[in-house]
């Protein structure tokens, strides 16, 4: 089994712009800069020969390329707990295209159909025993995050591994656009 999900990988600038505020939440556990990516589709488990036909069903992804600008910060979880901090993505239609190009992709190559409402981000941190009040003032202090529209060229699918730190995520193919 392996475990795979298909994403935008980020320059180095830009993750090193995202790192900059990774910072002021006691016990979070920040995600390494390397790791930072936007998700469009996780797969989970699949079984390896799986994973490598869903690879090359991929690679019949067709798309241009388009710009997006990361912007905002939020976070998940409820009145009890905060569970992870996050930088938004500006909303843009080519995105919203490029997921759903993606998805009918590998439901045509036997992915069950993503269920969840896609709201992209890129996770910075997870929170165990965060209340919304400590992590208050460091939303606060990053609400304004915003970057210059980037170039995205190409997609990637990665695979995770789970270890005692977080996981550690591994391109495996990527994909141009245009």
């Amino acid at each position: 089994m392996i475990r795979l999900f298909v994403a935008l990988p980020f320059p180095d600038s830009l993750r090193r712009r995202m790192t900059q505020i990774c910072t002021g939440i006691d016990d979070a556990r920040w995600i390494d800069g390397h790791n930072l990516h936007l998700t469009l589709r996780f797969m989970g488990e699949v079984p390896e020969d799986q994973g490598e036909d869903l690879a090359i069903a991929l690679s019949s992804v067709r798309h241009k390329p388009f710009r997006l600008r990361l912007k905002g910060v939020g976070q998940f979880g409820s009145a009890r707990g905060v569970r992870a901090v996050w930088v938004g993505i500006e909303p843009t239609p080519e995105l919203g295209h490029l997921r759903a190009r993606i998805d009918a992709t590998l439901q045509r190559a036997g992915l069950e159909p993503e269920h969840r409402k896609f709201h992209p981000h890129v996770t910075l941190a997870r929170l165990r025993h965060a209340t919304p009040d400590a992590i208050a003032p460091w939303l606060a202090a990053n609400t304004l995050f915003t970057t210059m529209p980037h170039e995205v060229d190409k997609f990637a699918l990665f695979s995770s591994h789970l270890g005692k730190s977080g996981a550690d995520y591994t391109m495996e193919m990527e994909y141009p656009l245009g």
